[in-house]
Parts: structure tokens; C-alpha cells; sequence
């Protein structure tokens, strides 16, 4: 299943830090993007998964982007005005939204009602779980 470009909030990427498999991320079949945000997050609280992310970042398993387009700023504090999201989240979402990505996190119910409260009910947002992500590279290591 390819989906071009992923945009990966830190839930995603925690699961695969946690057990250090970044690796895994890079077998994927389409390009993972994380924002500074998700980035922060990750470093706030674990140190050892900071640094596998930054080797991830180094091996160009995945790349990391700021938040700068007018359009993501705009959703971005959209969001921020419903304290549910963490600013990796918010981020993730912005950046999904206005570049016509998918977005890979695992709480689905908590998005899809900050983007109604935020107004954001009628566009489409694609999303993937980490489960949806691991049973793609199973699928894709069965058809090689």
C-alpha cells in the first residue's frame, strides 16, 4: 500500500522508538515526515528515544520539517484552541491538512472531534494507525 507521503505525529513514532525499530519505518513504503514539534515531544520525556530518533533523522529513515506555511499556522492555532491536542499533534494535523498528506497517529476519535470543534469537519484527512502501518510491512515482506 503505498500512500506517498506520511506525516507522523508522536504517537506513531514512540511505538517504534520504544522498541527500536525505526528501521521498520524506513521499509515503509512511502516517506515519513515528522514537525520540530513532534520532535520536542519526543525529547522532553525520553532521552534514549530522542536519540533514536535523531539516528532515524540522520539515516534519512525520516525527515523532520518546521511549521512555516501561513495555512499550517493558521490550523495550528485552530487547534491549539482545544486543549485535547499536544502541539505534535496539532502540528501533525496542520501539516497533513494543507499538504494533501496522510496523517499516521493512534487516537482517531480525539482528532476527528478537535476537527470538528475547530471547524475543520469538511476536509479530508486520511489516517493511519500504527496497526495499519505494521500489517502494510507484513504485506510487503510477504510479496517480496
Amino acid at each position: 500500500m503505498s500512500t506517498g507521503i506520511v506525516i507522523a505525529d508522536t504517537s506513531v513514532l514512540v511505538n517504534f522508538l520504544r522498541i527500536d525499530r525505526m528501521d521498520l519505518i524506513g521499509g515503509y513504503p512511502a516517506a515519513f515526515i515528522a514537525t520540530e514539534h513532534v520532535g520536542t515531544e519526543i525529547s522532553d520525556d525520553y532521552p534514549d528515544q530522542q536519540a533514536r530518533y535523531q539516528a532515524a533523522l540522520n539515516a534519512g529513515i525520516l525527515t523532520e520539517e518546521r511549521i512555516d506555511d501561513p495555512t499550517e499556522l493558521d490550523i495550528f492555532l485552530r487547534l491549539s484552541r482545544h486543549p485535547r491536542l499536544g502541539s505534535g499533534e496539532r502540528s501533525a494535523i496542520a501539516v497533513a491538512l494543507n499538504r494533501g498528506h496522510v496523517l499516521a497517529i493512534d487516537d482517531n476519535r480525539a482528532i476527528k472531534k478537535a476537527l470538528h470543534e475547530a471547524g475543520l469537519t469538511k476536509t479530508n484527512l486520511p489516517i493511519i494507525p500504527t496497526q495499519d502501518i505494521v500489517v502494510a510491512l507484513i504485506d510487503e515482506t510477504r510479496r517480496l
